[in-house]
């Protein structure tokens, strides 16, 4: 963030700097024994302790000549109003000088360590004739309207409003000559004055964390704008006026993933995005104006091509408009967590391009240690994912050869003569490590010992025009004074087959001390094995699966606060223990299951059993059984509300969750026979673990239960082409909330007051309480857009993420079914940027 007001920061003089500063200084005016001092040169500082107030007085009432000095000054907040009032009062008279007034609230902490606001509600007119004043920070305060002596304070460069209760700027805010960064973070404001156009020195502008849900033309206006923070509102797109000749230069965008367009104009811009995406469109990428949308999905198999050694570990990112080519390439920027194994591994950005998955030259930037960006220049859109696989060395064969090295494994390589190719063609190689202790496990045999795995792609014609020599390191322990040749196998593995076939007594073998050589014409998977057995090859099919496979444990628990809730993950076995230790604060279940051998990206599927079943209609569940595709470094959990139709009243009901490999069998087999299918060798039964509805106690009465204290008028929340909620999944969402159901409402801007009445007409009645709060701001909401967005935001600043989780899931199944029927019906032409193929998504 650049300086302001002649060297001051944004957020004014730190407190510990002040602190720091009293400390070292000698002319102490006025401070109690042990305490720092008030004024050190043109510094006072009183917010370091209490009773600023009174000692601020205390200085004017002396008149003191130190006081025309100072220009910085520290007041706490968190003082009684009225006192606070009367001493901001004296300030224009005795500090004349002053360039700097921070009165922030935040000192102070509640019994859960979250800042207190201060009790500043307004300021004195007077403080008008502050005519120096340069920097003022009021955050962390109560002010619901701006005071009115702010806008005539005509010297004003940066102006910081976080953390109050603002609904709205004044028009007259425009009034301000030299305004260079306004800080509203955090505030209730719901439009934007027109006149704020008008702050042509305005060079930042943070508005994130508001209730915006659209933008005045006139910000257009503001030709100094660097950056703009739009992050955590409800805006649906952003005015055209941010592109126009106006701005020199876009500015750098900060958005969240509500927001599902901006415009890029020739100018260019900077965006970031809440979800973890950044993008530099530099000048002259675009010739005209262009709409970018973008989402961020769930990973889908027909997405996320891997191959048999890649890991996914990002979401899908997609980027439209498909396929438009930029004039100059644009800058992405991925954030991911990296994965712990990282030796002879590399991270790279996957695109799709022309129904061809490729990888794009990626760059790692860290943010901090446990998370960092891959950077990749584009020259157009498509869907991007980060992928972790073993490391690749390419190079480029002309027709007078070449010799091609592993920079992971130096003793692989690869020699191309004279002749092998007559044009150039691009030729890949990747290594992957076999752990030896592993290896022999497999086999029983303590002697027996591989090569590293060798992978050799290229493109253009499948065979070379000459043998190309291929050099592979002796397995470890073996040497080529020693070994036995009868013991020794080169493996062959050609996809999309899994069999691995013995070509040894089919090339010559040429062994040195270290290294194994011998010629092939044509490239694949090759693997050489050093072992007394004869036939190898279902070894190492098994090997081959065995370097694929994650080791993970399944868990499911149960909230404790509402054992109906359902906590389903799949869990690599070194990161069960931490999780477990963070979730069993909130929830309680079994022990996680028995050790389970998973592929990445291998579906399967949860199915609760004797009595128990899923309680809503999700987009991952099918025929009551709750879909998972497994990617070793992103979360796979799940959250369901399950129900029963047993009599609890009677009886807790004790049933299971089972776990099966796969997707859903179109003919779902029952209970008794999907056990009698577990005692098979291929079965596909994985783990089964106990889940306990307890008995239902104090229950109301028939026709006291839901929906007789409240009449409920039917309505959609939202709309068909971004995703609505019925009123059954208005149900749904408040049969969930419970005793949050208070943090959800203030969330959604509802006043304290209307909760206390809500409290009051249904007492006795938490049902009754959450529907009537839920519908009747959702009625509220009819025709307004954005409706769906403020309810999922709330429901995610209320630390229901397992809610919010649950309507993305519904409003995301709502737009494809819309997108489905469109094109059903021939309403719209067809889009050619849809989705490929699964077919396609695999080439």
């Amino acid at each position: 963030m650049a300086a302001v007001a002649e060297g001051l920061e944004p957020e004014a003089a730190a407190t510990e700097d002040a602190a720091q500063d009293a400390v070292d200084a000698a002319d102490a005016v006025d401070a109690e024994p042990g305490d720092p001092p008030l004024l050190v040169g043109s510094r006072l500082s009183l917010d370091l302790y209490p009773g600023g107030c009174q000692r601020l007085l205390h200085l004017c009432a002396r008149r003191s000549p130190q006081l025309l000095e100072v220009q910085f000054m520290q007041l706490s907040s968190h003082e009684d109003p009225r006192l606070l009032e009367t001493t901001l009062a004296q300030v224009p008279c005795s500090l004349r000088h002053l360039r700097s007034l921070v009165l922030r609230g935040g000192q102070q902490r509640d019994v859960l360590g979250a800042c207190l606001r201060g009790s500043l509600t307004t300021l004195p007119a007077g403080l008008s004739g502050l005519t120096h004043l340069a920097h003022l920070d009021l955050s962390f305060n109560s002010l619901e309207t701006l005071p009115g002596c702010i806008p005539q304070m005509r010297g004003l460069s940066t102006l910081l409003l976080s953390h109050n209760r603002l609904s709205e700027l004044p028009e007259a805010l425009g009034a301000l000559p030299t305004l260079t960064f306004l800080y509203a973070t955090h505030n209730c404001l719901r439009t934007l004055p027109k006149a704020l156009g008008a702050l042509s020195t305005l060079q930042c502008l943070d508005l994130s964390q508001n209730l915006l849900d659209t933008l005045p033309p006139e910000i257009g206006g503001l030709s100094s704008l660097t950056e703009l923070n739009l992050a955590s509102n409800r805006l649906q797109s952003l005015p055209a006026s941010l592109g126009t000749p106006m701005i020199p230069e876009m500015p750098r965008l900060f958005l969240n993933s509500d927001l599902d367009s901006f415009l890029v104009t020739p100018q260019g811009c900077s965006v970031t995005l809440a979800c973890g995406v950044r993008l530099q469109f530099p000048a002259g990428a675009t010739a005209t104006p262009v709409s970018i949308r973008y989402r961020l999905r769930l990973p889908e198999p027909r997405l996320v091509p891997l191959g048999p050694h890649d890991s996914l570990l990002s979401h899908v990112l997609e980027l439209q408009p498909h396929g438009v080519a930029f004039q100059q390439e644009v800058g992405l920027w991925l954030l991911f967590v990296p994965p712990r194994a990282r030796r002879c591994r590399e991270v790279v950005v996957r695109t799709l391009t022309d129904d061809n998955w490729s990888d794009l030259e990626t760059h790692l930037e860290e943010e901090t240690p446990k998370r960092l960006w891959a950077h990749c220049q584009v020259p157009h859109f498509s869907w991007f994912l980060v992928v972790s696989r073993p490391v690749s060395d390419a190079c480029l064969v002309p027709p007078e050869g070449t010799l091609l090295y592993s920079s992971g494994h130096p003793g692989v390589k690869v020699t191309f003569p004279p002749g092998a190719t007559d044009e150039p063609r691009q030729v890949y190689m990747q290594v992957v490590r076999v752990a030896s202790g592993e290896l022999r496990a497999l086999l029983e045999e303590p002697g027996a010992a591989a090569s590293p795995l060798l992978c050799l792609s290229q493109s253009g014609p499948p065979s070379f025009l000459r043998p190309v020599t291929v050099q592979l390191p002796l397995p470890p322990g073996v040497t080529g004074l020693s070994l036995d040749r009868s013991c020794l196998h080169l493996l062959y593995r050609t996809p999309p087959e899994a069999t691995w076939d013995d070509i040894t007594t089919q090339v010559t073998l040429e062994l040195t001390h270290l290294y194994a050589r011998f010629r092939v014409t044509h490239f694949s998977w090759y693997w050489l094995w050093y072992t007394a057995k004869t036939r190898v090859e279902g070894l190492a099919r098994k090997a081959w699966e065995r370097l694929r496979l994650h080791r993970v444990s399944l868990i499911a628990l149960q909230r404790r606060r509402d054992p109906e809730q359902v906590l389903l993950q799949c869990l690599p076995l070194s990161k069960v223990d931490a999780t477990l230790r963070r979730l069993l604060e909130r929830y309680r279940g079994p022990e996680p299951s028995d050790t389970v051998e998973m592929f990445e990206g291998e579906k399967f599927f949860a199915a609760f059993e004797k009595g128990i079943d899923v309680d809503a209609d999700r987009p991952d569940c099918v025929q009551g059984r709750v879909c998972f595709v497994f990617y070793s470094h992103l979360k796979n959990v799940k959250e369901v509300y399950v129900t029963t139709t047993l009599d609890r009243q009677a009886q807790a009901v004790r049933g299971q969750v089972s776990f099966y490999r796969g997707a859903v069998p179109e003919d779902v087999p029952e209970e008794a026979e999907a056990a009698r299918h577990r005692k098979g060798t291929d079965s596909p039964w994985m783990a089964t673990l106990p889940i306990k509805l307890p008995r239902l106690r104090g229950s109301k009465a028939p026709g006291q239960g839901q929906g007789t204290s409240l009449s409920l008028a039917p309505l959609n929340l939202g709309d068909a082409e971004t995703g609505f909620l019925t009123q059954s999944n208005l149900l749904n969402v408040a049969g969930r909330l419970g005793p949050d159901w208070p943090a959800v409402a203030l969330h959604l801007g509802m006043p304290y007051r209307e909760l206390q009445r809500i409290r009051h007409e249904f007492r006795d009645d938490l049902d009754g309480q959450i529907r009537h709060m839920l519908f009747s701001w959702a009625e509220r909401q009819a025709g307004q857009p954005g409706a769906v967005g403020r309810l999922v935001q709330a429901l995610e600043q209320s630390d229901r993420l397992d809610v919010a989780e649950e309507v993305r899931a519904v409003l995301e199944l709502g737009r494809q079914k819309y997108e489905d029927s469109i094109q059903r019906t021939g309403l719209a032409p067809p889009d050619p940027s849809a989705s490929p193929s699964p077919e396609s998504a695999q080439a």
